[in-house]
């Protein structure tokens, strides 16, 4: 993370930016969760790698769109309560909207690599963990935290919450971690796409 942040502001072209960000978000993820694996020499059913059901990734598709629209709410609430209002997505959007070929790259990235990463690693990982040890309550809402915190302390912080809280519950009811990778690609390729869209139908 502290790599990211020396090298990632290097790079000033806000396209190239926004996918490389979106492709380092998952990357890290992935290495997190590669680093748990061989640590705890487990099989990565063991942190929920395991096939789900088709109505638990139905749920998480429907709950994708529900955290975009809760996520949403939340960030408003917290710009008007804090003065907060910068846009710290605006790369990730640029990359969408940097044409066909980016925006491909972008929902690839953003829908498919980050969540595959974030929810292998805070689900399958932290969850998992505080799941098992401390319960429903604190396992849920301890994990969306720390989830929260990693995205900054910034608008998009009560949105990962949100996520986090989500599939955190979807982790626990499917003992899967591809209901929330669904749930978690929905969200993310939904905040791709509206403001693409917004800006399309206002031009």
């Amino acid at each position: 993370m502290l790599l990211v942040a020396v090298l990632l502001p290097l790079v000033t072209d806000p396209v190239v930016h926004g996918n490389v960000g979106l492709v380092v978000s998952g990357a890290m993820g992935l290495v997190a969760l590669s680093v748990a694996v061989l640590i705890r020499i487990r099989g990565l059913a063991a942190f929920g790698f395991r096939r789900a059901r088709p109505r638990h990734l139905l749920v998480g598709a429907l709950l994708g769109l529900v955290a975009y629209v809760l996520g949403t709410i939340a960030a408003i609430v917290y710009m008007v309560a804090t003065g907060g209002v910068q846009n710290v997505q605006e790369s990730y959007q640029a990359a969408a909207a940097g044409g066909g070929l980016s925006l491909a790259f972008a929902l690839v990235a953003g829908a498919v690599i980050t969540p595959l990463g974030e929810e292998g690693f805070f689900r399958g990982v932290v969850a998992n963990a505080l799941l098992a040890r401390y319960g429903a309550w604190v396992g849920v809402l301890a994990s969306a935290g720390v989830f929260a915190v990693a995205h900054g302390i910034n608008p998009i912080m009560p949105a990962a919450f949100v996520v986090g809280v989500l599939t955190a519950i979807l982790f626990r009811w499917s003992g899967s971690v591809w209901p929330g990778v669904v749930l978690h690609g929905v969200n993310n390729a939904t905040a791709l796409l509206i403001p693409l869209i917004v800006e399309l139908v206002a031009a």
